[in-house]
C-alpha cells in the first residue's frame, strides 16, 4: 500500500511538510506522509478493541482506514491528521461555547476558547444572551458595554494563542436579529482592521424574514428583561446587512429557526451558534469531527463507454468513513470534560464531500446546469442514506448514542450518531487530495503560483491539460494567456463544450451558486459551507436577490464575497485597463526608497541579548508608520556591533521601500544563536530576534494608541489581505466561507 501516495502533488507534499508531518523540537520533519497516515489509521482503528474486536480484526480495520486515506478517497478534518496518535490527541475541528449574561460566563468562555484554539479547534459563540450596550449592571449600578465590546476581548485572546503551531485561531460570532445591539453588530467589521479572528453572521428568524418580505416593523428584545426596547423596519435592517456584505463579505446570515427545525435533539437544547465557517450548528459545549469523501475518485471509466458514477465504491467509502468518524469520538482527547460528556452523549459526525467540480468535469457536466443540480441531489441523498445505514449497523453492535431517548429518532430508527452529514470547507485537505474544494466550482482553470522569491510557475487544472493535449491545443502561449485570466470563456479557439464544462466561480451566476448549495442542503443533516462569488461590478441589489433566494431555497445560511471588495486586497483577478503593465516592463521595474526628511521622531527600546544590551531605535514617518531602524549593541563592538548595524540598515531600506513591518518581523523573528538569553517579555534567541521583537512591540504599542484615539490610522495591523497570501504572496481565493491559498495551504480558518 505504500505506493498509493505516489499521486501526491508537489503542492500536497509542501502542505503536508509545513502543517501536518511531525517535527522534532528543532523543527525538523521526522515523519513521512506514509507514516502520518499509518499513525492516524492505527490510532483510530485501535478504538475497535473497546467493542470486542480481536488483534486480527484490529489489523484489518487499520488497513481499511489506511487505504481509505492513502488512496485519497477520504480524509478526516485537519486536527485528526495532525494529532491522532500523538500526545495532544485533540481530533475535533468544531466547537460551540455558550456565553451567558455574566462576567464569569464571558471570561470562562474566553478561557475555554483559548484552550480549544491551542489544541487546534475553532470556536463558535452566540452573544445574543448578553444585555445590550448601556443596559444596567445590577451588581455595580453601572452600564453594560454590550456584545460587540466583549467580542474584542475574545478576538484579542485568539490573537495571542497560536493553535498548536499549525493552525490560526478562528471564531464565529453570531447575534440574533432581534437583539437591541444588532445595528452595531452588523457594522462591527466595517473597519477591516478589527475583529480579524472572527467571522460574523446575523442569526435570522422566520418572523424577521416575513417582516422583510412584507416591509413591516419588527421588535428588538432585551435578552435580560425579555421586554421590547424598540421596533425597526425589517427591510431597512436587511438592506444594511446586504450593504455590508456587498462592501466586504460580512456579515453572513444564519437562519436560526430553520436550523432548529432540523435540530435532532430539541429536548436537550436550542442551537444558537455554529462553528467558524457556519456549516456545523452545535449545542452549547458540543464538538464535532468532520471528514470529506473525494468525489473525484468516485468515477468509473470503461473502454468505449462514457464515464459514470461508481456507486458501489461510493457506498463502501461512506460506510468506512462513518466507521472512522465514529471511532474518532472515542479516540479524541477533549480540551474540557464538559465538552467530552456532551459530545459522547450525542455522537455527532459530519461526513461531507470534496472534488465535486472534478467529478462534474470528468462526467462532462457543466457546473451551472440542471443536470449538475439533479446529480448533486442524487449523490448527496445516496451518501445520506448510506451513512444512515452505516450508523444503524454501528448502533446494532455498539449501541445508540446516549441521548437517543431525547431525540427525534426515538421509535423511528436506531442510530449511533445524532447527525451524520455536513458539507464542510476542505481547505488544505483538498490540496492534499489534489482535488477541487468542497462543492465549489473551480476557482481558476490555470493560475500563476509563486514557488520562491522571483520564481513563478503556472498551475493548470490536470483535467483541462488532458483535454487540451487530447485535441491538440496544448501550447505555452495559450497557457500563459489562460493563467492571466483564470477563465477560458473568452477564448474562442477552445471548443464550446470545453468552455461549458470548465467554468470557474466567476463564470457562473450567483444564483447558480445558491442553487447548488440548496441541492446539497436538501440531503445534509447539518449545513453547507459555500461562498457565493460575485464579480466586482455586482450591485447591492444582486446581493439582496441571492440572500432572498437562499431563504426561498431552504438554505441554512449564506456567505457572499464580491471580488476586490476588501480594502486590503493586494492581488485581484480583475485587471483594470489603466493598470496593465507588460510582463517585460514589470519584470524590470525599480523600487525607489522614500527619501529621509530632515527631522524625524522615534523611540528607543532596550533589548537584552546574549551579546549585551541592544538599543533599538525606531523612527516613524509623518503617517506614523515605521520608517527606519538604528541599533547600538553597547560595548560589544566587533562583529556583533557591525552585524546589528547592517541589519538595521537593511530593515530601514525595506521600510522605506514600503515593505510591511510584519514581513520584516517574520524574516528575523526566531533566528537563534549560541547565546540566547531572557528578557522581560520572554526569551531572546539572538540579536536578529531582539530587533524583530522590538519592532513587533513598537507596532503593538502604536496600534493600541491609535485605537485609544479612535483613529485606527495604522495600516500595519493584522488584517488578512484577501487576494494575496500573507505567508507566500500567492493568489488567495475566497471560498467555502474562508480565505485559502492554493500554493502553501494557508487558510484564515
Amino acid at each position: 500500500m505504500e505506493s498509493a501516495l505516489s499521486e501526491l502533488t508537489p503542492n500536497a507534499l509542501k502542505v503536508l511538510q509545513k502543517r501536518y508531518l511531525k517535527k522534532d523540537e528543532n523543527g525538523n520533519i521526522i515523519e513521512t506522509p506514509e507514516q502520518l497516515f499509518r499513525r492516524v489509521a492505527k490510532s483510530i482503528a485501535s478504538i475497535d478493541k473497546l467493542f470486542g474486536r480481536d488483534t486480527i480484526e484490529l489489523y484489518e480495520t487499520e488497513e481499511k482506514f489506511y487505504e481509505l486515506m492513502t488512496s485519497l478517497k477520504f480524509l478526516p478534518n485537519s486536527p485528526t491528521l495532525m494529532n491522532a496518535g500523538r500526545r495532544l490527541g485533540q481530533l475535533s475541528a468544531c466547537f460551540v461555547i455558550p456565553v451567558d449574561d455574566s462576567m464569569e460566563s464571558i471570561f470562562d468562555a474566553v478561557k475555554y476558547a483559548a484552550m480549544i484554539h491551542k489544541s487546534g479547534g475553532g470556536t463558535g459563540f452566540s452573544f445574543s444572551r448578553l444585555r445590550p450596550k448601556g443596559d444596567v449592571v445590577g451588581s455595580t449600578k453601572g452600564v453594560s458595554s454590550g456584545p460587540v465590546s466583549f467580542m474584542t476581548v475574545f478576538d484579542t485572546a485568539t490573537e495571542a494563542v497560536k493553535q498548536g503551531g499549525t493552525r490560526r485561531g478562528a471564531n464565529m460570532g453570531i447575534l440574533r436579529i432581534d437583539h437591541p445591539d444588532i445595528l452595531e453588530f452588523i457594522t462591527c467589521k466595517d473597519n477591516n482592521t478589527k475583529l480579524n479572528n472572527f467571522n460574523i453572521s446575523v442569526g435570522i428568524t422566520e418572523n424577521f424574514m416575513k417582516a422583510v418580505i412584507e416591509n413591516k416593523q419588527y421588535d428588538l428584545i432585551n435578552p435580560r428583561t425579555k421586554k421590547v426596547t424598540q421596533s425597526l423596519n425589517a427591510r431597512e435592517v436587511f438592506q444594511l446587512i446586504v450593504s455590508q456584505a456587498w462592501k466586504n463579505g460580512e456579515p453572513g446570515i444564519v437562519f436560526l429557526d430553520r436550523i432548529n427545525a432540523a435540530n435532532p435533539l430539541p429536548n436537550i437544547g436550542e442551537i444558537e451558534a455554529t462553528n467558524p465557517c457556519g456549516e456545523q450548528p452545535l449545542l452549547p459545549f458540543e464538538s464535532c469531527n468532520l471528514g470529506s469523501i473525494n468525489l473525484a475518485k468516485m468515477v468509473k471509466f470503461s473502454i468505449n463507454e462514457p464515464p459514470i458514477v461508481d456507486w458501489q465504491l461510493l457506498k463502501s467509502t461512506v460506510h468506512s468513513a462513518v466507521h472512522f468518524l465514529d471511532n474518532v469520538i472515542d479516540a479524541n482527547k477533549y480540551p474540557l470534560k464538559i465538552i467530552e460528556d456532551m459530545t459522547k452523549a450525542n455522537r455527532k459526525i459530519g461526513l461531507g464531500v470534496m472534488g465535486w467540480a472534478d467529478m462534474l468535469i470528468q462526467l462532462g457536466i457543466p457546473y451551472n446546469s440542471q443536470k449538475a443540480l439533479d446529480l448533486a441531489e442524487e449523490i448527496m441523498k445516496f451518501i445520506q442514506d448510506e451513512a444512515f445505514s452505516a450508523s444503524e449497523l454501528l448502533a446494532m453492535n455498539r449501541g445508540v448514542f446516549p441521548n437517543y431517548e431525547y431525540s427525534i429518532y426515538k421509535g423511528k430508527v436506531r442510530l449511533r450518531n445524532a447527525t451524520l452529514t455536513t458539507i464542510a470547507p476542505t481547505g488544505t485537505l483538498s490540496i492534499i487530495a489534489g482535488c477541487s474544494s468542497g462543492i465549489e466550482p473551480l476557482f481558476a482553470v490555470a493560475f500563476v503560483r509563486n514557488v520562491m522569491e522571483g520564481t513563478k510557475l503556472i498551475d493548470v487544472n490536470p483535467y483541462f491539460e488532458k483535454e487540451l493535449r487530447r485535441i491538440g491545443l496544448w501550447n505555452k502561449e495559450l497557457l500563459e494567456k489562460v493563467s492571466e485570466k483564470g477563465s477560458i470563456q473568452n477564448f474562442q479557439e477552445i471548443p464550446l463544450q470545453l468552455r461549458k464544462v470548465f467554468v470557474t466561480a466567476h463564470d457562473i451566476s450567483p444564483s447558480d451558486h445558491i442553487k447548488m448549495q440548496s441541492a446539497f442542503q436538501k440531503f445534509t443533516d447539518n449545513a453547507v459551507s459555500k461562498t457565493v462569488n460575485f464579480r466586482n461590478e455586482a450591485t447591492k441589489k444582486d446581493v439582496e436577490e441571492v440572500y432572498l433566494l437562499a431563504y426561498k431555497l431552504s438554505c441554512k445560511g449564506v456567505t457572499v464575497y464580491r471580488d476586490g471588495s476588501r480594502e486590503e486586497q493586494v492581488i485581484s483577478s480583475i485587471k483594470k485597463q489603466d493598470e496593465k503593465v507588460s510582463s517585460s516592463e514589470s519584470k524590470f521595474q525599480k523600487i525607489i526608497p522614500k527619501k529621509r526628511p530632515t527631522v524625524i521622531k522615534g523611540t528607543t527600546r532596550l533589548m537584552k541579548t546574549g551579546c549585551g544590551n541592544l538599543y533599538v531605535t525606531i523612527n516613524e514617518d509623518n503617517d506614523g508608520k515605521p520608517f527606519e531602524v538604528f541599533t547600538n549593541i553597547g560595548k560589544a563592538g566587533g562583529c556583533a556591533s557591525s552585524q546589528a548595524e547592517a541589519i538595521g540598515r537593511l530593515i530601514s531600506l525595506a521600510l522605506r521601500s514600503n515593505v510591511e513591518p510584519e514581513e520584516v518581523v517574520k524574516q528575523l523573528k526566531g533566528i537563534s544563536c549560541h547565546q540566547p538569553t531572557w528578557h522581560e517579555n520572554g526569551r531572546i534567541l539572538s540579536c536578529s530576534d531582539a530587533i524583530a521583537k522590538a519592532l513587533e512591540q513598537y507596532q503593538s504599542l502604536s496600534i493600541d494608541k491609535s485605537h485609544d484615539n479612535g483613529k485606527d490610522k495604522l495600516t500595519h495591523d493584522k488584517a488578512l489581505p484577501i487576494g494575496a497570501c500573507p505567508e507566500c504572496g500567492s493568489f488567495i481565493q475566497y471560498e467555502e466561507g474562508c480565505a485559502k491559498c492554493y500554493t502553501c495551504g494557508f487558510t484564515k480558518c
